[in-house]
């Protein structure tokens, strides 16, 4: 596959998966910086190649900030531990429907999401500014659940904005601040992506080569991020999370618009 992509091409693949894994760490959402660079720079690959593609990239970006959150940051693992088997579970079956799926369904719903994602919490100043749990015991292991679960299906299915959609599902439903949000967000996002992959992987739809390129710049990427969020607390990785979430609807909503592709 490299001998059918240019040194520019490759070259800006990798970028994209840097500043992808640099976002996703902090408020996850690299997909949305990662999947259409794909997309553009691989334009004689199928839409399953590039889903496989980007699973491979961001896989090392999500386990290497993970690892960084679980030793700096230390989320409880009786909430985590639900979480990952929730979204991995989810991914999976997101992963199988995925190829009966078109992109031009989700895009407008994705676009809405986020924008009511985005008011909710640019209206909210004091959302997840501390750990204020909403729930106990079962019921707060229910709701990580539930969160893993809805947001493993999207993440299989199509993938861009996971991250985004599990930190604001666990400041919003379960009550974290936005770091513990980030943290536990990272380790059920690794769980996503390896159970995309599970499916993507048999199908040889991975391409390999750019695959692992990108990858390795979104591991980088992603230990920056995971380390400047920790540094920084809560209040920056909510200002980061309100422009990535600006970034994207202006983006999207561009697309479906058509104003550009």
């Amino acid at each position: 596959m490299l001998d059918d992509v240019s040194l520019t091409v490759l070259l800006l693949l990798v970028l994209a998966g840097l500043v992808a894994g640099f976002v996703d760490a902090v408020v996850g959402g690299g997909g949305l910086v990662q999947l259409p660079a794909l997309l553009l720079g691989l334009p004689g690959a199928s839409p399953v190649q590039v889903l496989a593609t980007n699973k491979i990239a961001a896989v090392c970006g999500t386990a290497t900030s993970a690892a960084t959150y679980v030793r700096r940051v230390r989320p409880d693992p009786r909430t985590f531990v639900p979480l990952m088997v929730a979204a991995f579970a989810g991914s999976a079956a997101g992963a199988v429907v995925a190829s009966g799926l078109s992109k031009e369904v989700f895009t407008p719903v994705v676009l809405g999401a986020l924008v009511v994602v985005g008011a909710y919490v640019l209206l909210r100043p004091e959302l997840g500014a501390v750990t204020e749990l909403r729930f106990a015991g079962r019921h707060h292991t229910a709701a990580a659940v539930g969160v893993g679960l809805a947001v493993g299906f999207y993440d299989g299915v199509l993938g861009p904005g996971t991250g985004s959609f599990l930190v604001i599902g666990l400041v919003a439903v379960l009550g974290y601040d936005f770091l513990q949000s980030s943290a536990k967000a990272k380790i059920a996002n690794v769980a996503t992506n390896l159970a995309a992959l599970c499916v993507f992987v048999p199908q040889g739809a991975v391409l390999w080569q750019v695959g692992l390129l990108m990858g390795a710049a979104n591991l980088l990427g992603g230990w920056v991020g995971a380390r400047t969020a920790i540094g920084r607390g809560s209040r920056f990785v909510r200002v980061f999370f309100l422009v990535v979430v600006g970034a994207f609807v202006v983006r999207l909503g561009g697309e479906v618009l058509g104003l550009w592709g």
